[in-house]
């Protein structure tokens, strides 16, 4: 998909009804099992990701990769506190915040943004490199910023919804760092603590959010809207990666 798809992709209020009106809602079972079938479209078979796990890429790629990849990281607490900003439960709130303490940190823990900086330490990319952002594509800031846009306007339940591509992450993380120090070891191993540290957490947000959307998108309209902003989420992490590759080509 081209970056430019991504705004006509978000889904609008109103989208995926069915077509006659009537047919009856999935259960429970049935919805969470249409939702995970969006794993198919999930960005690890993306042939950029594909090419990276099988160590084809050079040192240019992985490094253009992980400062790309990191104008996303720095942008999820944003994320997150527009899903804070609308939602009036506070139990929700209450778990939901969690998720900006893991990647801005909190006390002596350093958070995903930092551990993602000390992979670009990994990859020989300086803190200077990273934190300017010099290397990010139009294309990556316009997909992450349609992502941010999207939950600072949509109710916050929809942005719950677009979070679960987390159901597929584990797997990404799991292959990364069975295949990168065979295939790159001249990457600091320190440097993959992210991908690590990402596994259990990912499991857990999971949880919340799929917690949030079965008991939220419960009419069969509303379940086949949940699978268009996931399929939107899905779009945004794909698009990413075609900016990438075209940006890096070797």
């Amino acid at each position: 998909m081209n970056a430019k798809d991504i705004l006509g992709t978000a889904p609008q209020q109103g989208e995926g009804t069915s077509a006659d009106g009537s047919q009856p809602a999935w259960t429970r079972e049935e919805f969470e099992a249409q939702l995970r079938a969006k794993g198919t479209a999930y960005h690890i078979h993306h042939p950029f990701n594909v090419k990276m796990n099988s160590g084809g890429c050079s040192r240019e790629q992985i490094r253009g990769w992980v400062a790309n990849r990191f104008y996303y990281q720095i942008n999820i607490p944003l994320k997150d506190a527009a899903v804070l900003s609308n939602c009036p439960d506070r139990e929700t709130r209450r778990r939901w915040v969690l998720r900006i303490l893991d990647h801005d940190g909190y006390g002596d823990e350093e958070g995903g943004i930092e551990t993602w900086a000390r992979l670009g330490d990994a990859v020989g990319l300086s803190r200077d490199d990273l934190w300017s952002l010099k290397q990010v594509t139009p294309g990556v800031c316009f997909a992450v910023d349609a992502y941010v846009n999207f939950a600072r306007r949509a109710p916050w339940q929809e942005s719950v919804c677009s979070s679960l591509t987390e159901m597929f992450a584990p797997q990404v993380h799991r292959d990364r760092l069975a295949s990168w120090p065979e295939h790159y070891p001249w990457i600091e191993p320190s440097g993959l603590a992210y991908f690590r540290s990402r596994i259990s957490l990912a499991q857990r947000d999971v949880q919340h959010g799929l917690e949030v959307t079965l008991d939220h998108f419960t009419r069969r309209e509303q379940q086949e809207r949940a699978l268009e902003i996931l399929q939107f989420k899905l779009d945004i992490l794909w698009t990413m990666l075609d900016s990438i590759e075209k940006a890096f080509p070797q």
